[in-house]
């Protein structure tokens, strides 16, 4: 039996034939039947450029339909899709060139000279283009390549792709997906989110990551869904495409700006049947403020790059702000003590560990560190603190790395973000631990003001005073004009507890 992904996907994209798998604003599109033609003509030109099946290719180029392509023909081949953040530079992208030893690294048309010298540097032995228009030296290649019309056989277990972790402590690590990983997380989440055919996804994620990648475009493919593909998330096109669509992945910050808009109406949103949120925490009065402007509450669910998708708040039933639900078919979670790691009872507060046919087989080239957070029992240490609650719904409060430890107590930064959230003069915050001479670390809450407001730190500080314990209330508050994020919109602590890492030390 042939355990290639395409495989599944082949045989949903015949079913599907004429019918629209991706377009674009720009009138361009792609039918289920031209997308497997074109999958088969890309597979036979990766083939002419000497790719081999377990072969990495690289891909960093700008979001297009053919980009979509371009990973279903590695898929198809036998070949290991490694997409590439288009904002890293010709030094980061050499790190991965080195570290994956591609067989093929495709980037933008505009970007070849610098790419070729890059990739020799790294030891990659070929270099291809592929633009945003249909365009660049690999859809040359393909139109005359021969077509690869086969499904290169694998086993569940062979590598299907390669992502790298964002690389915010240490050196970034590649986790090694399987077919199986993307399969099962594909359809576990098209039954769990009620995906047809009938679907229109509005897709305004970029395609580097296991958002806008795996969740978004594998969902559809399983489903014989369609999407209309954007660059990037512009209000203006999100509002006009609204009524037009059927659901919508996005990242918090999505939600932030449609709520800003007096346009966001109910009516607006009456053929919508799901919003969904994910990359980054969505807090519970965004949730609440988009489900009374438009009738639609919010499913959040919780993924990482080593696992894809692991928990969701219910299609039917009560969707939680504040929670990511409840762990999806197939998959199983525990909380454990961080020191101990022995299994906590519901209600206390510990490291979330994960194990299912989602969670990846390793970090490649690193079997020490795989070692270190995928355990024997086949449960991954996920690095986040949560807790589970009387009804089962699993509360994410932070990352452990960012737990802080203040005279020997633990504080958790979610829980002291939410207070200061409620009032009205914070747009938002983010808690971190620095270092400090008497508590070891200093508990210290950076602060971004609502615009035209009158707020200090003695105001934050008098309105915590009653609603937290003292041990967790913060010695300093410092205010800034916004919080460093990474492109799907995580706040990137290590950042603030760099750029305050003195604050505590006499000058």
């Amino acid at each position: 039996m042939n355990h290639n992904l395409f495989d599944t996907f082949a045989e949903r994209m015949r079913a599907r034939g004429e019918a629209d798998f991706i377009t674009t604003r720009e009138g361009r599109s792609y039918s289920y039947t031209q997308a497997l033609e074109m999958s088969a003509r890309l597979a036979g030109a990766l083939i002419g450029l000497g790719v081999t099946p377990g072969d990495r290719v690289a891909v960093q180029v700008d979001k297009s339909p053919e980009a979509i392509l371009l990973y279903l023909a590695c898929l198809r081949m036998g070949g290991v899709y490694l997409p590439l953040n288009t904002g890293y530079t010709a030094t980061e992208v050499r790190y991965f060139l080195e570290d994956a030893e591609p067989a093929l690294f495709v980037c933008r048309p505009e970007n070849l000279e610098d790419a070729q010298e890059t990739a020799q540097l790294a030891g990659c032995p070929r270099v291809t283009t592929l633009g945003t228009n249909s365009d660049g030296e690999l859809m040359d290649l393909a139109r005359s390549a021969t077509s690869w019309d086969s499904i290169e056989s694998r086993d569940a277990d062979d590598l299907a792709a390669i992502l790298y972790t964002s690389g915010t402590t240490g050196r970034s690590k590649g986790a090694m997906l399987t077919h199986r990983n993307l399969g099962s997380n594909a359809e576990a989440l098209t039954t769990t989110w009620r995906f047809t055919e009938s679907d229109r996804l509005i897709h305004a994620l970029p395609i580097f990551h296991t958002h806008g990648l795996f969740v978004a475009c594998n969902v559809v493919l399983m489903a014989g869904a369609s999407m209309l593909f954007l660059p990037r998330f512009d209000i203006d096109i999100i509002i006009d495409e609204l009524p037009r669509g059927t659901t919508m992945m996005a990242v918090p910050t999505f939600y932030t700006r449609l709520l800003q808009d007096e346009r966001l109406t109910p009516e607006l949103t009456t053929n919508m049947r799901l919003f969904t949120s994910g990359s980054a925490p969505l807090t519970a009065e965004t949730h609440q403020a988009f489900e009374q402007r438009t009738g639609h509450a919010i499913l959040e669910r919780y993924g990482m790059t080593e696992t894809n998708m692991n928990t969701s708040n219910p299609y039917e039933g009560e969707r939680i702000a504040g929670t990511v639900g409840m762990p999806l078919p197939g998959v199983e979670v525990r909380i454990v003590e961080r020191e101990t790691r022995e299994t906590l009872p519901q209600g206390e507060i510990g490291i979330l560990e994960v194990r299912g046919p989602n969670v990846f087989i390793g970090y490649w080239g690193m079997p020490d560190k795989t070692r270190e957070e995928l355990l024997e029992d086949g449960f991954f240490i996920t690095g986040d603190l949560a807790m589970i609650d009387e009804k089962g719904y699993i509360h994410i409060v932070g990352r452990d790395k960012d737990l802080v430890i203040s005279g020997g107590y633990n504080v958790y930064p979610k829980e002291i973000e939410q207070v200061i959230d409620e009032m009205e003069e914070v747009a938002e915050s983010a808690v971190i631990g620095v270092t400090h001479p008497d508590f070891g670390e200093g508990v210290t809450a950076v602060v971004v003001a609502q615009p035209e407001t009158q707020i200090n730190e003695t105001k934050v500080l008098e309105f915590l005073t009653d609603r937290l314990a003292r041990y967790k209330q913060p010695k300093r508050v410092v205010f800034v004009d916004s919080l460093p994020r990474n492109t799907m919109g995580k706040v990137q602590k290590n950042q603030l507890r760099e750029r305050f890492q003195n604050l505590y030390t006499p000058a």
